[in-house]
């Protein structure tokens, strides 16, 4: 899975901004803020990686155990599938 290229991360004022650019504007109005999970997750997703490799760079930055950090991934994923910000 990969964040789709049409999907922009901008930093403003120390939050982290995703816009969708050129067709899927018409689809998504608006912009979504990314806490620093958030923005840590998308910068990995910004190649193409899996849920197993997610997982252990969070294990890694962050002491979080392996059943919460995959459900909150999950979550995520979720929520980027249902903005169509991720391809598979």
């Amino acid at each position: 899975m990969k964040i789709k290229d049409c999907f922009v991360l901008s930093e403003i004022g120390g939050s982290y901004i995703v816009v969708p650019t050129g067709s899927e504007t018409v689809d998504l109005n608006g912009m979504i803020t990314l806490n620093e999970t958030g923005h840590f997750m998308w910068n990995i997703l910004l190649e193409d990686t899996d849920k197993d490799k997610l997982i252990e760079a969070f294990m890694k930055e962050y002491d979080v155990d392996r059943e919460t950090v995959s459900q909150d991934i999950d979550e995520f994923i979720e929520k980027l599938k249902s903005i169509g910000a991720i391809c598979e």
